[in-house]
């Protein structure tokens, strides 16, 4: 299934859906959410399907979608996991799994604008086959790992590139608001064949920017499920970022950063297409701060 959250939608109120062609099947009765089915395990995930036959769709066009993972337990990114990326890095392969934080509140959904704050201009694309967590799992062997992925997602990992050059944790770079648009849907992991054998493209506006394959993943789904969970507890709902291929704006000669009026698309094989617009700080309205 294509698992997606209604935020809105002409007739219905916000809620559980899912993605058939160009519809949107209306599952508001079956769970609140996209977490709630991940959370229920196999047996909701069945419910849901079950539901999806009979109940009533809505035009995609009527919809409006927020990401399927709106609030992460723990939003996580790898770094430096594909070598093309790390040659126009300028720097070594690395020997072991380099992992960085997003904020949660990063997240943003499909269409919502990503916002070039006012402190940079230094701001880019990075698209990356998202992983989601479906059961609570520690010490997960590599050979046992696809059990306990739910599905998978599209995330385009936002960097402020000198936020993030700043300091070798990446954190405050890679987690400005509206820096972590997901979706359209989370896909469950019987209609993805394989996680590795998917090609993945980015645009900015029209122009293709990346073009590569999970395949050249230095370090694949399982051996970074493997990893993380030997340190800490995984559970429903976190979502890992697998790493993004070459093509990055910073690689580029002179350097592409993102622009108010750019829409960067992203399509991954199987998964399917999230587009986001770029916008300015000083277009986005934000609540007052107190303040002493």
């Amino acid at each position: 299934m294509r698992l997606v959250n209604v935020s809105s939608a002409a007739g219905a109120g916000a809620g559980l859906g899912a993605l058939v062609g160009d519809q949107v099947v209306d599952l508001r009765e079956v769970a609140g959410d996209v977490l709630s089915i991940v959370a229920g395990g196999a047996d909701a995930l069945e419910v849901a399907r079950r539901a999806a036959k009979s109940a009533p769709r809505l035009a995609l066009s009527e919809v409006t979608l927020a990401a399927p993972v709106p609030r992460p337990p723990k939003f996580l990114g790898i770094g430096l996991n594909y070598a093309a990326h790390i040659a126009e890095s300028g720097l070594p392969r690395p020997e072991h799994q380099v992992w960085f934080n997003k904020q949660s509140t990063c997240v943003i959904g499909p269409g919502a604008p990503i916002v070039v704050p006012s402190v940079s201009s230094m701001v880019d694309y990075e698209g990356e086959l998202g992983v989601v967590i479906g059961r609570r799992c520690r010490k997960v062997p590599v050979h046992r790992a696809r059990e306990v992925v739910a599905g998978y997602t599209i995330v385009n990992d936002v960097s402020v590139r000198d936020w993030q050059w700043q300091t070798p944790t990446w954190t405050l770079g890679k987690s400005f608001d509206s820096h972590g648009p997901m979706g359209p849907a989370l896909v469950t992991t019987d209609e993805v064949e394989d996680p590795h054998r998917l090609r993945l493209r980015t645009w900015v506006n029209e122009e293709l920017r990346q073009d590569a394959r999970t395949d050249d993943l230095i370090f694949d789904t399982w051996d970074m499920i493997a990893h993380l969970s030997t340190v800490f507890t995984l559970e429903p709902g976190d979502v890992l970022a697998t790493g993004t291929p070459a093509g990055c704006g910073f690689a580029l000669n002179p350097p592409q950063w993102l622009r108010a009026g750019d829409v960067v698309r992203i399509e991954i094989e199987a998964v399917g297409m999230l587009e986001n617009p770029v916008v300015d700080d000083a277009d986005v309205t934000t609540p007052e701060t107190g303040g002493a």
